[in-house]
């Protein structure tokens, strides 16, 4: 047998290129081909003022600082091709989608998430990409990044655009409720829904009644005992609400100064510490510390002195006020909009009922 120092040096490097283009094509046929998987929709959101009504095929909004904290829910809209994201109630996205066409209709109802997958594929259509499923039956039915084309389209799936399939996968945990609504023929229909959520964590209908006349606020704390608070002030309907792990426990009546001038969309988050000042009209209360931010799309309030005069313009019943400020942690976020959210401008009926029961 030849020594190996008698091998040509071209031949003895044959078996060391062989051996590594073997584990180069191993590691080629491992690694998924992003190239294979379509980008659907917007690479970016709009802005967050953008009315859902407003969005354009594939556009979407996306704003989690209004939120930053609690259970996710989302509601999807057949007949209006919109999907709604809340958490702790709050509105934090919205988005154009396409559901099934016909023979192949998304079923309506309450149901769960039950699978998340990333990579995912379908097993009955040919291997079709399915990024960012998050299943909610059974049967194969999910939200999943997919086309938008402007009418349902799907084989019974909710096709979301890609960046907003990414942002909620990563948002959502496993068990998220989803609510999908049929057409507007039907009672059971979650129509037009607005900046809260039409229902509750579960998916049961939200008990969103008004206040009665004279009524300055309702407070129920017991409604939900624990769990982080959000709250929301409306310019248009003049109202104050705050929602506890998604579920609203107290509401009051406001008076805004020189109401016809816009406050804004603005984001406020609760920091460690107080001021050295106390509340106008409650003298006992220190003022919390909070970071401000415009919600994106919106300019106004962009400085520490429109900030301070957003506050200063907003009154609220004091009794209201000291209940709100015992359950106010660091992280607790207070979205000042001028849109209207009461429930009288988002058509929600009272009752929701699921046509296929997915496996929880």
């Amino acid at each position: 047998m030849d020594h190996p120092a008698t091998i040509p040096r071209r031949n003895r490097q044959r078996p060391a290129l062989a051996a590594l283009l073997g584990i180069a094509c191993a590691a080629l046929l491992a690694v998924p081909t992003m190239a294979n998987v379509p980008f659907w929709g917007a690479k970016a959101p709009v802005p967050f003022v953008t009315p859902p009504h407003a969005l354009k095929r594939g556009e979407f909004t996306w704003a989690p600082q209004a939120a930053p904290a609690g259970p996710i829910l989302v509601v999807v809209s057949l007949e209006e091709q919109r999907a709604y994201a809340y958490r702790n109630n709050v509105l934090i996205g919205a988005t154009m989608v396409s559901t099934g066409k016909k023979g192949h209709e998304t079923p309506t109802g309450v149901f769960t998430t039950i699978l998340k997958d990333k990579d995912h594929r379908s097993s009955k259509y040919n291997n079709a990409p399915m990024p960012y499923t998050q299943k909610i039956t059974t049967d194969g039915v999910a939200l999943h990044a997919g086309g938008i084309p402007g009418y349902p389209e799907s084989h019974g799936c909710v096709h979301l655009p890609s960046e907003f399939a990414r942002l909620l996968f990563e948002a959502a945990p496993k068990g998220m409720t989803v609510v999908i609504s049929g057409n507007k023929s039907k009672a059971e229909d979650i129509r037009h829904p607005g900046f809260l959520a039409p229902v509750d964590p579960d998916g049961k209908a939200s008990d969103l009644s008004r206040l009665q006349e004279g009524q300055a606020f309702r407070w129920q704390p017991a409604k939900s005992p624990t769990g982080p608070v959000s709250v929301l002030v409306s310019r248009q309907d003049a109202r104050i609400l705050l929602m506890r792990n998604g579920i609203e426990i107290g509401r009051a009546r406001i008076d805004v100064a020189d109401a016809s001038r816009p406050l804004g969309s603005h984001v406020f988050i609760a920091q460690e510490g107080y001021l050295d000042k106390t509340h106008v009209g409650a003298s006992d209360l220190r003022l919390h510390r909070w970071a401000a931010m415009p919600l994106e799309g919106s300019q106004a309030g962009s400085t520490p002195t429109a900030y301070a005069d957003v506050i200063r313009r907003i009154r609220i019943p004091p009794q209201f006020l000291r209940e709100a400020y015992n359950l106010f942690v660091p992280g607790t976020t207070m979205v000042i909009t001028d849109a209207p959210v009461l429930e009288s401008t988002n058509n929600v009926p009272l009752t929701v009922f699921s046509t296929r029961e997915p496996d929880r």
